[in-house]
């Protein structure tokens, strides 16, 4: 029997990626995405494209329940879907706030809630989670996204013990840099431009951005192989570093022993 994989965000970047690695090893697919429209290249039998909006609890029931309906259980649940919020807390309003974490941890929350049911009648399945080196260390205006990001860290790790006592695993995918449209429709950034003392470090930030090295990034079909093996490989490892961009990033953050040096370094980065 086939067994079948449940994706949000498939509609491009990571999510799509992987949508096409699972449909290539011959998997049932269920793609997920807020406008079916954008799924229309992902087609075929075993595939099921659905609308689910993490904003919007009625879809997330309704696309679960569809692909239960249609493949009889679900296997893996790769939670991918989310975006980033940047900006200075104090200028940024209460509403963009909770929007990042209405999809970045609500949202993958309550689809996780929705598919627990299912894997615990079947007592198997497994959780990937797609956090981020973001989710471990944090950059100058990440509140919101790194806030979100540790979050599903701390859920994912905890919930891990839960699903063992069904036969369930939790795995957490850690990409860094990735060639994605993430600093486009995936990224906001609020700025109040009357809050003087934030400005230089926002336009050293937006600096820095718009000169980033990408050469070490991966492509989003080099993220879905890591999920793949994470999804498939039936051991206890919890968490899956992305990438020698990512790897770089976490033994540099945690070389340096006292949190004192890592916020210096970043001080120095950033002058501030």
């Amino acid at each position: 029997m086939k067994k079948t994989v449940f994706i949000t965000g498939a509609s491009s970047g990571i999510g799509n990626a992987t949508a096409q690695k699972f449909i290539a090893e011959g998997w049932n697919v269920v793609a997920t995405m807020r406008n079916i429209s954008d799924g229309v290249e992902l087609g075929g039998d075993n595939v099921l494209v659905t609308r689910l909006d993490l904003l919007d609890s009625e879809s997330i029931q309704a696309s679960v329940n569809e692909a239960i309906d249609k493949f009889g259980k679900i296997d893996v649940l790769v939670n991918n879907a989310g975006y980033g919020a940047y900006g200075p807390l104090e200028g940024t309003p209460m509403d963009v706030l909770k929007r990042q974490f209405d999809v970045n941890f609500f949202g993958l929350a309550e689809v996780i809630k929705e598919v627990l049911a299912d894997m615990r009648k079947n007592k198997s399945g497994v959780i990937v989670n797609v956090s981020s080196v973001g989710g471990r260390m944090a950059f100058p205006f990440g509140t919101l996204y790194h806030g979100s990001k540790w979050a599903v860290e701390g859920l994912s790790e905890a919930l891990n013990f839960e699903v063992r006592l069904f036969g369930g695993k939790v795995k957490i995918i850690e990409p860094g840099g990735v060639n994605t449209n993430f600093g486009g429709r995936s990224f906001v950034f609020t700025n109040d431009e009357s809050l003087e003392e934030y400005q230089p470090l926002v336009n050293a930030f937006k600096e820095a951005m718009a000169n980033a090295d990408t050469s070490t990034n991966q492509n989003p079909e080099d993220i879905a192989e890591v999920i793949w093996e994470a999804s498939t490989d039936g051991s206890d490892q919890l968490r899956y570093v992305s990438g020698q961009n990512a790897k770089s990033l976490l033994e540099s953050r945690y070389s340096l022993e006292k949190d004192e040096l890592f916020v210096g370094n970043m001080r120095q980065t950033y002058g501030l």
